[in-house]
């Protein structure tokens, strides 16, 4: 018998988080618990509009599950047969799947990486560090602010209106850092952005390592016209949620940025870490805007993936949980 509770984190963010699609100065999570035998273990659902998870939903979905039979589910097989059953967002499933594991770990006295089968993390993990879509004056000072020199690698969102005055103004601030440029979708064919990355190529001190999900998930045509065509290795991030087709993944991008959240759970962000390694693609470690705790449990998978970007606890006001700390852009876990 496993007892299950939910509960709502409302979340004030440090700064206004836009990116291509939407903006926000807030966001609301929830915590899955688990207990079992006077253990307990938790995990964290961060609901994405881009997925058409809300937090109202994920609560229905919960009270839903609750009447299907989950305090029967005490083991990893119950709780995956109860979600083939009765499936969820991507958000809540891996909340509940984190939840269990974190809990069935506590139970047998082992590190949650050891229970899953994946290699020890290291004991300090380099995050790259993301800025929103601001006004292109805004963003010296907000490198200054953020004291974002630190971060080894900056992640940079971009729209297609702004996007080559933002990486000017980037370029300017700090010239000669290396950058990833996520579109979250925002150019509409392979073309115009072609003739993006042909003016970034222009701009002084300006050094675009990756490029993340530039073009819409559903235009594989596209990518697959791009990817021999653009200097700039292409990381899939929308494109791949909780399964893919890796072969022709492996025509239309060079990477795979990986999330829990939208994975569905650890083991399918397992899985999907492998795959994207097997075919011969980067591995990257991605995360939502998230708490430490779920920032805590992609660490704990950390070692599988070549490139990290967590730092969505560092967007929050003030984070609740301090499983996971940054210091000189790498992150260290709570013993």
């Amino acid at each position: 018998m496993t007892t299950w509770t939910l509960t709502t984190y409302e979340l004030p963010l440090r700064y206004t988080w836009k990116i291509s699609r939407n903006a926000s100065s807030a966001k609301t999570n929830l915590v899955v618990q688990a207990a079992q035998a006077g253990a307990t273990g938790q995990g964290e659902a961060a609901p994405n509009v881009r997925y058409g998870e809300t937090p109202e939903l994920l609560r229905q979905q919960f009270a839903g599950l609750l009447a299907a039979g989950l305090p029967q589910a005490g083991t990893l097989a119950e709780l995956v047969e109860l979600l083939a059953a009765n499936p969820v967002a991507h958000a809540l499933r891996f909340a509940l799947e984190a939840a269990l594991t974190h809990c069935l770990a506590a139970r047998a006295g082992q590190p949650v990486w050891q229970l899953l089968g994946v290699p020890q993390p290291a004991s300090r993990v380099p995050t790259a560090f993301s800025l929103p879509i601001m006004e292109p004056g805004e963003v010296a000072a907000f490198i200054a602010q953020q004291r974002a020199h630190r971060f080894s690698l900056l992640k940079i969102k971009v729209n297609q209106e702004q996007g080559l005055d933002l990486l000017r103004a980037v370029a300017e601030a700090c010239p000669g850092q290396p950058l990833l440029v996520d579109g979250n979708e925002a150019w509409p064919d392979a073309d115009s952005l072609l003739r993006f990355l042909e003016q970034a190529a222009a701009v002084p001190g300006l050094v675009m390592r990756l490029l993340e999900q530039p073009l819409p998930a559903v235009l594989a045509a596209d990518y697959r016209y791009l990817r021999p065509r653009t200097a700039v290795p292409l990381l899939a991030d929308e494109s791949v949620t909780d399964e893919a087709d890796f072969e022709e993944i492996a025509r239309q991008f060079h990477g795979v940025n990986v999330k829990l959240m939208k994975a569905g759970g650890y083991q399918r962000g397992v899985e999907l870490l492998r795959r994207t390694r097997a075919h011969g693609l980067l591995p990257m470690l991605g995360c939502m805007v998230e708490t430490s705790l779920g920032i805590w449990s992609a660490l704990q998978i950390s070692a599988l993936a070549e490139v990290h970007d967590l730092d969505g606890l560092l967007i929050l006001r003030d984070e609740p949980f301090g499983l996971v700390q940054e210091a000189d852009g790498q992150l260290t876990t709570k013993e």
